[in-house]
């Protein structure tokens, strides 16, 4: 992982307890324009690692619904959100 993908998750990882924490979902968009206004590098990083930590949390989520013998619907599995 280079330096930027570090920083970026690492952004990303508190940005996200962040908004778990307080419910203000406007922290992940405000964080990426706050760092797109010196690093548009930066800022691409941070939002794609933010978008890969949701893709994984909502795997997992799933995961364990099947580790749970829960009955998966088929519309739930699909590329569109099920939120």
């Amino acid at each position: 992982m280079s330096k930027l993908e570090e920083i970026a998750d690492g952004l990303a990882k508190r940005a996200l307890d962040l908004v778990e924490k307080t419910g203000d979902e406007t922290i992940e968009r405000r964080t990426a324009d706050e760092i797109g206004a010196l690093s548009p590098t930066l800022q691409e990083a941070y939002t794609t690692a933010v978008r890969i930590r949701k893709a994984e949390h909502r795997a997992s989520q799933l995961l364990n619904k099947y580790d749970a013998g829960e009955h998966i619907p088929k519309a739930a599995i699909s590329s569109q959100p099920q939120d």
